[in-house]
């Protein structure tokens, strides 16, 4: 129903040393008892030097390379402290972010505060979005894409117009 998870990048799913991973798809899984949830095999030699697990802006999950995770977070990092929202989104970010390993099985734990954050449920959807991973709550998800599919077009001439 949802597709499979996808690694760009280089020539036969490999990543290039020279380029960040690109992440797309989408790809239905399961959170065991444990509160792991397995990343597609693709996104795993990505994921090979740890990831980070943040509070997504939306009910999600978000999931970085440890490697790109302070190049993707710069912007972030880079607000004036000075300003009450600055500091409102660096809390919200950083405050919850955890760094922590993939293991053999291709495993990650999604802390309790993160899952509860998501409204994660045993069924989950990860997602690639481009530079990251997002991980859904299976229903959650459903419902946010069924409520963007009628107003993309609108989204996507907005941020064009923001380009030119």
């Amino acid at each position: 129903m949802w597709g499979k998870v996808e690694y760009g990048g280089a020539p036969w799913g490999r990543p290039s040393p020279h380029t960040e991973p690109m992440f797309y798809g989408a790809h239905e899984h399961s959170i065991d008892d444990k509160n792991r949830v397995t990343l597609p095999a693709k996104f795993r030699e990505a994921f090979g030097r740890g990831v980070v697990l943040a509070r997504g802006i939306d009910r999600n999950v978000d999931v970085y390379p440890r490697a790109t995770w302070e190049a993707s977070m710069a912007r972030i990092a880079e607000l004036d402290s000075l300003t009450r929202e600055a500091r409102e989104m660096k809390r919200y970010v950083f405050a919850t972010a955890s760094v922590l390993e993939v293991d053999k099985q291709g495993r990650v734990l999604v802390p309790a505060d993160l899952a509860a954050h998501a409204g994660l449920g045993k069924d989950v959807v990860v997602a690639g979005v481009h530079d990251h991973v997002e991980i859904w709550d299976r229903a959650l998800w459903a419902d946010h894409v069924s409520s963007i599919e009628g107003s993309v077009g609108d989204v996507a001439e907005r941020a064009a117009d923001r380009r030119s």
